[in-house]
């Protein structure tokens, strides 16, 4: 394959992006010193060589050991786990400075085509929650407000179900503050701020 196709190709893989973004991004990099280019290879290979997952929260980190630096932080509040769909998520929610427990990255959300949830964290959640050396008693739903996140927080709801009544957590969703189709990682902090404070 011509080697400008197969880059174009490769990047209409990324989430969102089609075939004329994809064309945008190879032409710029075409345009681009061989010193930016260089600098960009160098920081894919690096991101496979010092990234890895934690081993508590399943999100990606670029830090030393098993567990990333905010499942490290012991300042944080113990007693609430927010279950989010994506790494960007756990950054939405970090920049917006509300909230101060614990996260579980879900790996994403149900798609309504297929309602396949081979590629979701379930079995590794349920192992989590049902950990008692963590002393939670909140479960936060905090899915995009849309018909994906809703099918998604209703899956794990029921998979939760059992454990949560043993270990008395309490499973709750975030509010409507979100806007109906929106994305966490796009909201801003006053919206992510009234979607907690409204959690049900």
């Amino acid at each position: 394959m011509d080697p400008i196709e197969r880059l174009g190709s490769m990047f209409e893989r990324f989430p969102g992006i089609g075939p004329r973004q994809a064309g945008r991004f190879v032409q710029f990099l075409l345009r681009s010193s061989p010193s930016y280019r260089r600098e960009l290879v160098d920081a894919l290979q690096q991101l496979g060589g010092s990234v890895t997952q934690c081993t508590r929260c399943m999100r990606f980190h670029t830090g030393r050991g098993g567990i990333c630096g905010i499942c490290g932080n012991t300042q944080r509040d113990a007693r609430f786990l927010a279950i989010v769909a994506s790494d960007v998520d756990v950054s939405a929610l970090e920049r917006s400075g509300t909230y101060r427990g614990y996260y579980f990255v879900l790996g994403g959300t149900i798609s309504l085509a297929s309602e396949k949830t081979s590629n979701l964290r379930l079995s590794e959640l349920l192992l989590h929650i049902g950990d008692t050396a963590y002393p939670y008693t909140e479960a936060i739903l905090a899915f995009p407000a849309n018909p994906e996140g809703d099918a998604t927080a209703t899956r794990v709801r029921e998979e939760l179900a059992d454990i949560a009544a043993a270990r008395d957590i309490k499973v709750t969703a975030l509010g409507r503050g979100l806007s109906t189709g929106s994305e966490l990682e796009y909201a801003d902090p006053d919206t992510i701020q009234s979607a907690f404070e409204s959690r049900r």
